[in-house]
């Protein structure tokens, strides 16, 4: 079973498809990481991440890579939202991501484009969202966990602009597939956000097992 988890940054989709893939017992890929470990080299290797042909130099790196902490820090982050906006820098990560999700027993991926590119054929998609205002709050309560002091008028900015890049790239762009699920979290907690996600999983596979 392939399960598609996108949506927006901050949405809960990474916390939805982690716990999806523990209760069904598959495999995951958060692809942002993907994209991270692509901004990561470009940061230490000082390269210019608006430059497709900088950007995509990048895309080699090892599966090690991913298990990196500093992948997740906000400052990796906005880079990888400008290096995912290249075409060939997609396209070099492509069939890294095909591969893991038609891997033998399914897989469950998270990103931007799972269920429009890299999994169309995915038994059930998720399209996870929340309000940037409620996105925004959840990142900055983040950050300052973490020890970053930044405001929430500047963590709102940046998930606006991020958005923007997102659904506006011309290469596989942010967007709901038609046949995905839409998963409002903005006003649920974690664990009512996973259940309800579990309940369209299981939604859909019965769909799919019942005779026409």
């Amino acid at each position: 079973m392939i399960i598609a988890v996108d949506g927006p940054a901050a949405s809960g989709k990474g916390t939805i498809a982690r716990a999806l893939a523990q209760h069904y017992g598959l495999p995951h890929l958060d692809t942002g990481l993907l994209y991270r470990a692509v901004a990561s080299t470009v940061l230490r290797e000082d390269l210019d991440p608006s430059r497709e042909a900088d950007a995509v130099s990048a895309c080699g790196f090892e599966d090690y890579l991913l298990d990196d902490p500093w992948l997740r820090t906000d400052e990796v982050g906005k880079v990888a939202s400008v290096v995912s906006a290249h075409p060939l820098v997609r396209a070099a990560l492509l069939n890294r991501q095909k591969k893991f999700a038609r891997q033998p027993g399914g897989a469950v991926l998270d990103g931007r484009d799972i269920g429009t590119v890299i999994a169309p054929d995915a038994d059930v998609k998720l399209f996870v969202k929340a309000t940037p205002m409620i996105r925004a709050q959840r990142r900055h309560l983040e950050l300052r966990k973490n020890g970053v002091l930044t405001s929430l008028d500047k963590v709102l900015a940046d998930i606006r602009s991020r958005d923007e890049r997102d659904s506006k790239r011309t290469e596989a762009p942010m967007l709901q597939a038609p046949d995905a699920a839409l998963l409002d979290t903005s006003f649920l907690s974690i664990d009512a956000a996973v259940q309800r996600a579990i309940a369209i999983v299981e939604s859909k596979t019965r769909t799919a097992d019942t005779p026409a």
